[in-house]
């Protein structure tokens, strides 16, 4: 059965108002993070168990306790009277549905203060990822790389690939440590290595560096979204999280808009010395304004508090298992993003739906410059504008696909009585799905004919459309299936993504000179329409059923 819900209580659970502090047994299920029993609340959205709601006494950590003794053990006793034995395993809770600690009730200024911050660290990294594009020729002069072979194009695209494996570190990590410290240090790791890839002299030096960086960047993309999802809840967290997901979009087409004019009027090693500097401001204002957004981790350290001002060494938060070792809660962890992977249809699915839009995204990224310089004869700063159709498409695409997903959302929960399922955020993209078929084909035959540069942009504005508003709706259900374990789910979807994003530009010259830009690009169209058009109707029918039998998901309503 797992750990029930109410961890161990006793069948007459005593109501403690002091302290919040709940004698428990001792057999905390070590099993606790995958149980397929419900977890209690973290956010303080439904009724604690064991706690008198009609009392009305909340109770604060700053009480006065009083040790005491008798014959049979020792005991605390707060300033109300109340006595909690020394010798009993207690949990820590939130001091009321209000406790200002919890992320959910902090002001709505700090709240999207630390949403937007969050969403430029998951901008600035794909801006990094992308920026090189238009200086491929001149690093592969300087650095005798053969002019478009694997090995150009994988200077560009390893960065990507780092972020196949950074999501399996930075999420689980987060999770035993908390959001904050690791978007702080992963933020530092990047930094430290973007710079150092200006400095490059060998191509090997550079795929290196490059690589590094990635690992760095990937944080963000791993844990921003969980960030997000701690701070808002489901019928909030809509334009939050539209926000935080057209980032990744909008940063991989802003980085060869700017890199394209830094290529033309200065030396290659300045796309990543830019970025680096842009990137160093806002770890400043990161330093300033970021504050933990995960409750265990807050819980966690209100408990310690506790323990230090009330002796009772036995106080815990109802996520810690002090049986367990942090290395064994890592490499558990680590794993996790995996299980996910093998284990749940959901996130398999998804994944390799995202794996296609990123693949198709980091394709355009790749060839748009040559398609441009060496078709239509543009110079590379001109032909860098034409990334503005991904970067307007995918704003559109994610800021409308977000007001609208929680129009949808609202307006469904209210027909299902006020409780809201993650199912409600899937009818948006059954039409949006639409839309990458239709851009694509567009593009890649407007192309091929030869036409006014005008129409292709329309159809990669069109799939733009499409990929920003997917993916807002993607994330956000994801986010809801697995609330508690967000991070690691996004991670094993993220891991999966990345390896398209790095794949896709190694073939892209190959496929587009055998098939030409027309066929090229209906192939895609094919894949996306096979995919990604079927899944939402299927997972709104019977995605509570996957739901069900999960023992990842903790729904929130």
């Amino acid at each position: 059965m797992g750990c029930p819900l109410s961890l161990g209580l006793s069948p007459s659970p005593t109501t403690y108002k002091s302290i919040r502090l709940i004698p428990v047994h001792s057999n905390l299920c070590p099993g606790l993070a995958m149980s397929p029993d419900p977890l209690p609340s973290v956010y303080g959205d439904t009724p604690q168990p064991a706690t008198n709601a009609s009392s009305g006494s909340d109770i604060h950590a700053s009480e006065e306790t009083t040790r005491t003794s008798s014959s049979s053990q020792d005991t605390v006793q707060t300033s109300s009277g109340t006595i909690v034995p020394l010798d009993d395993p207690v949990i820590v809770s939130w001091d009321g549905p209000d406790d200002a600690e919890n992320p959910r009730n902090w002001s709505t200024r700090r709240r999207w203060t630390v949403t937007v911050v969050v969403s430029l660290f998951t901008f600035i990294s794909p801006v990094a990822s992308s920026i090189s594009s238009p200086s491929l020729p001149a690093i592969s002069a300087q650095l005798k790389i053969a002019p478009g072979s694997v090995y150009e194009n994988m200077t560009l695209s390893i960065f990507v690939l780092a972020y196949a494996i950074g999501p399996l570190f930075w999420g689980p990590l987060s999770e035993l440590c908390g959001r904050l410290l690791v978007l702080q240090i992963s933020n530092i790791w990047f930094l430290l290595f973007n710079t150092v890839c200006g400095f490059a002299k060998t191509p090997t030096q550079l795929l290196v560096f490059r690589f590094l960086a990635g690992f760095g960047g990937a944080a963000p993309q791993s844990i921003g979204g969980a960030i997000v999802g701690d701070m808002w809840s489901p019928t909030e967290r809509g334009m939050a999280m539209a926000l935080y997901s057209i980032a990744p979009l909008v940063g991989p087409s802003t980085g060869p808009l700017v890199g394209g004019w830094i290529a033309e009027k200065s030396h290659w090693q300045w796309v990543f010395w830019s970025v680096s500097i842009a990137d160093t401001l806002l770890q400043f204002f990161a330093f300033i304004f970021l504050r933990e957004t995960y409750a265990p981790e807050i819980l966690k350290r209100k408990a310690r508090a506790m323990r230090e001002s009330t002796g009772n060494k036995l106080v815990r938060s109802a996520f810690e298992d002090p049986t367990r070792r942090w290395m064994t809660i890592m490499r558990r962890g680590m794993v996790k993003p995996l299980v996910f992977l093998g284990t749940e249809p959901i996130v398999q699915v998804f994944a390799l739906y995202m794996a296609v839009l990123y693949g198709v995204l980091y394709l355009s990224l790749t060839t748009f410059v040559k398609v441009f310089t060496l078709q239509y004869g543009e110079g590379t700063g001109i032909a860098g504008l034409h990334y503005l159709a991904i970067a307007l498409g995918s704003t559109v695409g994610g800021q409308l696909g977000a007001r609208v997903l929680t129009q949808v959302y609202n307006r469904l929960k209210a027909k299902n009585g006020g409780i809201g399922v993650p199912e409600m955020r899937l009818p948006l993209l059954m039409v949006s799905a639409t839309t990458l078929p239709i851009g694509l084909l567009i593009y890649g035959w407007s192309v091929q004919a030869h036409t006014f540069w005008l129409v292709p942009d329309i159809g990669v504005f069109i799939y733009s459309v499409g990929i920003g508003a997917n993916w807002t709706c993607i994330q956000t259900y994801l986010v809801d299936c697995y609330a508690l374990y967000a991070a690691s789910a996004v991670a094993g979807v993220s891991s999966f993504r990345a390896f398209a994003g790095f794949g896709f530009p190694l073939f892209a010259d190959e496929m587009y000179a055998r098939l030409g830009a027309g066929w090229g690009n209906s192939v895609l169209a094919l894949i996306c329409l096979v995919i990604g058009c079927p899944a939402p109707f299927l997972f709104y029918r019977y995605g509570a059923r996957l739901r069900a039998r999960s023992k990842g998901s903790s729904v929130e309503q």
